[in-house]
């Protein structure tokens, strides 16, 4: 009997539980501690309505923020600065779903256009859509539960540019571009909302093969722009009829090498966006980025001279890149110059926690501090070579658990004052100008030698693509020094038909031998340029 009326209870509990869970997800019945922790639920912001605010230099009366009680602006001038007397801004209602009142309604959908979608499209005759300015239309409930949906609008962020993309999980760029006054308009600028709760992104693990291999692809000075981009030193200046939109014909270029190539890691060497013409740098990043996001290719970055010449710090640009899919990029410790001085291990194959290769990439800064006696370049302070030093030191006793030979790796933006060495042998690729390191040594390359690192590849210097082969006091092998080559249409060429190109590293772990070769954009496109052997049996290959 008892058990009986157990089970009987047992049943009511249950019903009653579903009925209150149904009528909480219908009418919202339950407390904000209770329903918040409800699966169906994704507590946080919700945005409840969007518009935007025009105002002129030549009237006091307009406004371009809104009560910031209300309204949270979105810290981009629609027209980039280039609005003469004019600016607008997008402004966004966001109310935590518990202050949500009865009269106020939660956007699920957003359109742009001149007509109502509601007339202009097929099946949306009965829905109500509401008109906002710069041709914003939206679609908003008030139902209760409408908070809760996958649909609901949690986040608006902007983007510019004809080819801007959108790569971060649950955003939706907007097809249109807003309509605003083309008068002092240079650039599209696109609503991109986000719906639901946010995506946690994880860092991925890169691993060596199961064949023992790895290939590295070395992408060095994309300098992309906001917007299609301006072409620089084309080759060949006749190809596609004259037609050159930089930014275009550089993703195309890598994209084509990535389906090709295959690569299992991206490692990005400065100067990724062109500063002085990305007056929106988050849409230049967003274009490289979408690239491996889309093919789950991991990437790492560090910067070059021109990345934080445009609208974002080296910090804030770090955060950004850091926050995406994929990316194994990293500010590094805060109590060393610069940022994005950080490792990137890469275990063996299978399920091994050991590594078997290390990368090392290292922020070379921008421009001379001290002009007056060292012109030109920036130089890795000392800071930087002290926590490379204690970094490759601590990780020793660890890499000697790796069943293979480790191998360690280093990427720089600016290339170090040894590449101007005369006694370098260079091989793998042309000498085409000279190079622009510092004038200041601070003994880096010294550090790389001691610490047993067996090649260090660089950018800066768009048209040099070969390795250069140091030697030590003794005529012994010490050091490789390679140059990635620009890829970049956005950046500089010439150099009597420079074509762009890109560098690969193939890694050999059951042989403990790397191959380096550069792939072109143009021209002899198939083929491995320079093929050459820098690392052959865990050493220094004398070329």
């Amino acid at each position: 009997m008892k058990v009986r009326t157990s089970f009987q209870i047992g049943i009511l509990v249950v019903i009653t539980i579903v009925i209150i869970f149904l009528l909480d997800n219908r009418y919202r019945v339950l407390p904000s501690s209770i329903h918040n922790h409800l699966p169906a639920h994704h507590p946080g912001l919700v945005i409840t309505d969007i518009t935007v605010a025009t105002c002129s230099s030549l009237s006091l009366l307009s406004k371009c923020r809104l009560d910031p009680e209300k309204w949270h602006r979105i810290e981009k001038d629609l027209y980039l600065s280039n609005g003469w007397i004019t600016s607008a801004w997008v402004h966004a209602q966001r109310k935590k779903e518990e202050e949500l009142e009865p009269e106020d309604k939660v956007i699920f959908d957003v359109r742009i256009g001149r007509l109502d979608p509601g007339s202009a499209e097929n099946g949306q005759g009965n829905e109500r859509w509401e008109s906002r300015p710069a041709g914003i239309w939206l679609k908003r409930s008030a139902k209760r539960h409408a908070s809760d949906s996958q649909k609901a609008v949690t986040a608006v962020d902007l983007l510019f540019g004809a080819d801007a993309v959108e790569p971060r999980a649950g955003w939706e760029i907007r097809d249109n571009s807003l309509l605003l006054d083309t008068a002092g308009e240079k650039h599209e600028a696109r609503l991109t909302v986000r719906k639901g709760p946010p995506v946690s992104v994880e860092r991925p693990i890169p691993r060596i093969g199961k064949d023992g291999k790895f290939k590295i692809m070395q992408v060095a000075d994309l300098h992309l722009s906001t917007g299609l981009g301006k072409c620089r030193d084309a080759e060949p200046p006749e190809h596609n009829g004259g037609r050159c939109d930089a930014d275009s014909r550089t993703l195309d270029f890598v994209g084509t090498l990535l389906d090709q190539e295959k690569p299992d890691l991206v490692v990005l060497t400065g100067d990724q966006v062109n500063g002085e013409t990305a007056p929106d740098a988050q849409s230049a990043v967003f274009k490289f980025a979408e690239l491996f996001i889309v093919r789950k290719t991991p990437y790492a970055t560090i910067f070059g001279n021109h990345d934080d010449e445009g609208s974002l710090t080296r910090e804030a640009l770090m955060t950004l890149t850091e926050s995406l899919p994929y990316s194994l990029s990293h500010h590094g410790p805060t109590n060393v110059d610069g940022v994005g001085n950080y490792v990137v291990e890469v275990l063996g194959r299978g399920n091994s926690k050991h590594s078997a290769l290390s990368l090392y990439l290292l922020d070379t800064h921008g421009y001379s501090p001290d002009e007056q006696s060292f012109k030109g370049y920036d130089w890795l302070k000392n800071n930087q070579i002290g926590w490379f030093k204690d970094t490759a030191q601590g990780l020793k006793k660890a890499h000697k658990e790796y069943t293979h030979l480790h191998m360690d790796l280093a990427f720089i933006h600016i290339p170090l004052p040894e590449y101007r060495d005369t006694q370098n042998v260079i091989k793998g690729g042309t000498w085409r100008e000279p190079p622009t390191a510092p004038w200041f040594n601070s003994g880096f390359r010294d550090a790389l030698v001691e610490e047993g690192v067996l090649l260090v590849s660089c950018g800066h210097d768009h048209a040099n693509d070969y390795c250069a082969l140091s030697k030590s006091s003794d005529g012994k092998p010490a050091l490789w020094m390679c140059y990635g080559g620009g890829s970049g249409f956005g950046g500089y060429g010439g150099y009597g038909g420079y074509h762009r190109r890109i560098r690969f590293f193939d890694v050999d772990i059951n042989e403990a031998r790397i191959v380096t070769y550069t792939r072109l954009e143009y021209g002899e496109t198939g083929k491995r340029i320079e093929e050459l052997s820098v690392v052959e049996g865990g050493r220094v290959a004398p070329g």
